[in-house]
């Protein structure tokens, strides 16, 4: 495919928390664009509090894709992510539309973008059980310190309990004795198709993004995140999203075993270790433009600042 053909999208990247929703919705405003969420968490149903879905207010008519719409029994891969992210561009792009896309799983963003090709790792049922036992036996500490010891590259962009994920990559080392980091590595077939503004939201001062995590934590409760909890913790256990962080967290209140103060407390510090992690797996992309909301908390600006570096790159 030669440049002139190649896709332009802006890319919107960040930590939780960053602000990265309401720049998406101000660049679709200006733009004449679409947002494509690249969150592995608001693609599920019935977790909005969680995961902090934007509300219909908030995408202020703006159409929103891959969001709510996978039922949390299902396994939703990387790959299943590449084949729809693909689908719906070509359609907004068809459209005259230009596409922004948000979100914080770096993994889903990158894959997607490099056209990384995953390795056939043929039939794995009878490994996948034996893990998925030893993960019953160990607890996802254990499992994520062994994926930590094959693979700590990759490990670092995944949370501990994000289990499906962490199974998933000692699944492809044992089947295949390559790293998640040596596929990726390996995988570029062909390149990609897409020429991308990445945009990368933070905080100077770190402290100053703690805060507004500690803040949406709160608010999170108040807007009912133990009644979510409550419902994929008690009533489908077995759900991916009972391992999402915002519910998990909730399971020794909902038990009688702590209070909904220190519940509450070990959310913040984990969603606080999430971003950080966000942040290392972003960083290392050399392409993000990175904005500091600290240093224009004023979305108005922010949103200029975002524009006059897409006008610059030239791609729109």
């Amino acid at each position: 495919m030669s440049n002139t053909e190649r896709t332009p999208l802006v890319a919107v990247v960040g930590p939780t928390a960053s602000g990265k929703t309401a720049l998406a919705v101000e660049l679709a405003k200006a733009l004449d664009g679409e947002v494509l969420s690249f969150d592995s968490m608001q693609l599920y149903k019935g977790m909005d509090v969680a995961t902090a879905k934007p509300t219909a207010d908030e995408m202020q008519g703006i159409p929103h894709h891959l969001i709510d719409v996978v039922d949390p029994s299902e396994n939703y891969s990387v790959a299943r992510f590449q084949e729809d992210a693909a689908r719906i561009i070509a359609d907004i792009r068809g459209r005259g539309k230009n596409v922004i896309l948000v979100g914080g799983t770096g993994l889903y963003l990158d894959s997607f973008i490099e056209n990384l090709q995953f390795f056939d790792t043929g039939d794995n049922t009878e490994v996948r059980a034996r893990l998925r036992r030893e993960l019953e036996s160990s607890g996802p500490e254990a499992m994520y310190a062994r994926l930590q010891s094959i693979d700590p590259e990759y490990a670092e962009g995944l949370h501990p309990n994000n289990t499906g994920r962490v199974l998933r990559a000692l699944e492809v080392y044992e089947l295949t004795g390559y790293t998640m980091t040596d596929q990726i590595a390996q995988s570029h077939r062909e390149p990609g198709h897409y020429d991308v503004v990445y945009i990368g939201l933070t905080a100077e001062d770190r402290d100053y993004l703690y805060d507004r995590i500690n803040r949406r934590v709160d608010r999170m409760i108040e807007n009912g995140l133990l009644d979510e909890a409550r419902h994929w913790l008690i009533e489908r256990p077995g759900a991916t999203a009972a391992q999402a962080i915002g519910i998990k967290e909730m399971l020794p209140y909902l038990q009688g075993e702590d209070t909904l103060e220190h519940c509450a407390e070990q959310l913040k510090i984990d969603t606080r270790h999430y971003a950080k992690r966000q942040l290392t797996w972003f960083r290392r992309n050399p392409d993000v433009h990175w904005l500091y909301i600290d240093q224009t908390p004023d979305l108005s600006a922010l949103t200029a600042e975002a524009l006059a570096i897409i006008e610059e790159e030239g791609i729109l």
